[in-house]
């Protein structure tokens, strides 16, 4: 430690930490007048006081505040009242640290009377929409909170927000409207986890559904049973496609392209021209448009081919099925009012369940195959983490042979196709 000199008065201190004076150089220079009372010069000048105490068995450097904002007699002052306090049995540094946590302690409950539900579900949002797919599930996300949270539990502080609350949003619609309400319920959950995370409430999630809600409300598979998708018959398919070629239009060719590919609409609805390789006849679809995030290749059977070479090309649009406006994509109802106009007691979507239930009772693929041509996670994430292939050649195989049953009458049998040479 610095010898303790003679006390500086503050015309002398001024002097000696001026350009040249005795104290201009950096590092602890002791002042007089209390013990260990400091001034320290940073290397770049920067001035500040410093009582060094030990407090317990640790030696401490205690900063007072900056010079010349404190003056000489106030850092005397401040010095010696911290030594009290150190005689005293009061640590200091510790006190500083509690105060300082108290302050922002305050300042967090602060914030929190400031932010309400739809404040906090607009900011989750706007977080989180960047990596959400598509502009519609972001919207979805807006219109079913507007209409069902924002009612009751908009304007109130989120840290306010109970059981009961959620509750009385939910239960009016869970046996009505099971599905929609349940995302809504999720989507109230996540909202209120992250401002738990943002410290804008604290406790339990009230909208949690596992030993919280499900509690108070019956199981969604008790009261919304899950339901497939309306299809069309696999013995029904050939007469089904030999109608819809018969039919014009862009929403009719898509619809082909879907039943023939087994892909979801979609897919197919923004598939564009740069994603087929007329090489190898195989359509490679970016991660960003799968339902898994995962990148998936379609091998085309030569009637698909075919049927993308007699597409037109809408100029300015690079999309396979260009809507009325370039650019556009045809819109999720295209391809189900084609089959509504042609009599049709079915969905786009009900194709791959017709393709699935054909694969698996009248041919030998095995269901790997199958779930890898429908792009769907194979069995658990053991089985997923070993299955490194996506059976590619297996699957061009299969979509050959749906192709050709598709366009093909049935027989007085019971049209079984026989198991394709190439699978093994």
């Amino acid at each position: 430690m610095p010898k303790i000199v003679e006390p500086l008065d503050a015309l002398t201190l001024k002097k000696a930490v001026a350009k040249g004076g005795k104290l201009d150089k950096r590092g602890f220079h002791a002042v007089g007048g209390v013990a260990g009372l400091m001034l320290q010069i940073s290397p770049t000048g920067t001035k500040s006081w410093v009582l060094r105490a030990r407090v317990g068995n640790k030696r401490r450097d205690i900063g007072l505040g900056a010079y010349p904002a404190v003056s000489l007699a106030m850092a005397r002052e401040k010095a010696q009242r911290t030594r009290d306090d150190i005689a005293a049995g009061i640590d200091p540094i510790a006190q500083r640290i509690t105060a300082r946590e108290a302050i922002v302690q305050q300042q967090v409950q602060e914030r929190a009377m400031r932010w309400t539900f739809q404040h906090c579900a607009e900011a989750y949002i706007k977080a989180h929409a960047p990596s959400w797919r598509n502009d519609k599930h972001i919207a979805q996300w807006t219109s079913t909170l507007q209409k069902y949270a924002y009612p009751s539990l908009g304007d109130m502080l989120v840290r306010t927000i109970t059981l009961a609350h959620v509750v009385s949003v939910i239960e009016p619609f869970w046996v009505e409207k099971n599905e929609t309400i349940n995302r809504v319920r999720n989507r109230i959950e996540l909202v209120l986890d992250w401002a738990t995370a943002k410290q804008y409430r604290t406790g339990d999630n009230p909208a949690r559904w596992k030993g919280n809600l499900d509690k108070l409300l019956p199981k969604a598979s008790k009261v919304a049973p899950v339901t497939s998708h309306r299809a069309v018959k696999a013995e029904n398919m050939f007469a089904f496609m030999a109608a819809l070629q018969s039919v014009t239009g862009t929403g009719a060719r898509c619809l082909e392209f879907v039943v023939m590919t087994a892909c979801r609409s979609g897919e197919a609805r923004l598939a564009t021209w740069d994603e087929i390789d007329f090489a190898t006849n195989t359509w490679h679809i970016p991660a960003e448009r799968m339902k898994a995030n995962r990148p998936h290749r379609v091998p085309l059977a030569s009637p698909v081919v075919a049927l993308l070479a007699a597409l037109p090309r809408m100029e300015g649009s690079s999309l396979l099925f260009s809507g009325k406006l370039a650019g556009k994509p045809i819109s999720d109802m295209t391809m189900t009012k084609v089959m509504r106009d042609m009599g049709i007691d079915a969905v786009p979507h009900g194709f791959r369940a017709t393709f699935s239930s054909w694969v698996a009772s009248s041919t030998g693929y095995p269901s790997e195959v199958r779930e890898m041509a429908l792009a769907h996670a194979i069995g658990n994430d053991t089985v997923g983490a070993y299955q490194r292939s996506d059976l590619f050649e297996k699957r061009r195989n299969l979509m050959a042979d749906w192709a050709r049953f598709v366009a093909t009458a049935p027989t007085t049998s019971d049209n079984v196709i026989a198991l394709h040479s190439g699978v093994k």
